[in-house]
């Protein structure tokens, strides 16, 4: 009969090393909540310096699309009423209160 032999760790932690009161996975739930990892096509990486200019970039087209969606301008100046008149006008009545206002005071 053989006998079963025990399999031998290859440890490289020493003996002072206490771990008998560690918590697995104590820290991931706020790991994950504080964390998004997006990765980037190298070509897209390449005309980043950093994850600052990433972000900017980001955020400026979040707020344009903001913009386009609410018919907003970003500068934040009204808009310009059309070209249109603010009350229409016609010569004729215009020109027909000037006379009659002139016969009436000749009397």
């Amino acid at each position: 009969m053989s006998q079963k032999r025990k399999p031998e760790y290859d440890d490289d932690l020493l003996p002072e090393y206490d771990f008998s009161g560690a918590v697995r996975s104590k820290y991931y739930e706020r790991y994950r909540q504080g964390t998004n990892v997006v990765l980037l096509d190298p070509d897209i990486a390449a005309v980043f310096r950093d994850s600052a200019a990433v972000n900017d970039t980001l955020r400026l087209l979040v707020s344009l699309a903001k913009a386009k969606v609410t018919g907003q301008r970003l500068t934040g100046r009204r808009r310009r009423s059309p070209n249109k008149p603010r009350q229409p006008t016609s010569r004729a009545t215009r020109g027909a209160s000037r006379h009659r206002g002139a016969s009436a005071a000749r009397g």
